[in-house]
């Protein structure tokens, strides 16, 4: 009886911890190879994403004068910030503009300070942008709204990529995902 109970608890044990070892976040199979870009960030210092291989990079698309999505992730951004605060120096948070006719460098460098002054904002000019959307499968849309003051709003695309520390595209979140799960996967790769 004694011997059951320890190979039951074993297995259990075998399973809570294998599943501490699976992504939480949607796999991309073997990753896909990432393409490199270099775009302008909010300082207007030029940004290439392979110069950070073997950080852990999450991208997100979207724009400061976003109403929702945008600053949700934002802040839940913020929150796994201060979660992996032993880890941070090797993780870089990357939003990418979805308009660059409204989010100059110093808009971008402006809204991103409310969450964090970490974060990095880049825009650029459309046709280097829209090979960064086509890359990372980003739909974008202006939508015209005439009774408000924005002018226009942008559909877009709403999910945050990771980029594992080879610089492959390993990972793709919801922009609603739990600061629990985000942490859980940014570890798991800083592990690998």
């Amino acid at each position: 009886m004694q011997k059951l109970i320890s190979i039951t608890l074993f297995l259990f044990l075998a399973g809570c911890q294998s599943s501490d070892l699976s992504f939480r976040g949607t796999e991309l199979g073997d990753s896909i190879p990432t393409t490199d870009f270099t775009l302008t960030d909010q300082y207007n210092q030029p940004f290439t994403l392979s110069d950070h291989k073997g950080k852990v990079v999450l991208l997100f698309f979207g724009f400061t004068y976003c109403p929702d999505v945008c600053p949700l992730t934002l802040s839940t951004w913020k929150k796994v910030q201060d979660a992996i605060e032993a880890e941070v120096d090797k993780v870089k948070f990357v939003y990418i503009t979805v308009d660059p006719e409204r989010d100059t460098p110093e808009k971008i460098a402006s809204h991103l300070a409310v969450f964090s002054p970490d974060f990095i904002g880049l825009t650029g000019p459309v046709a280097d942008l829209q090979e960064v959307y086509s890359s990372y499968g980003v739909y974008r849309e202006k939508n015209q709204i005439s009774d408000s003051a924005a002018g226009y709003l942008i559909n877009h695309t709403s999910r945050i990529n990771i980029i594992d520390t080879e610089g492959k595209w390993q990972l793709s979140f919801s922009h609603d995902a739990s600061v629990e799960d985000l942490v859980h996967d940014i570890r798991l790769l800083l592990k690998n």
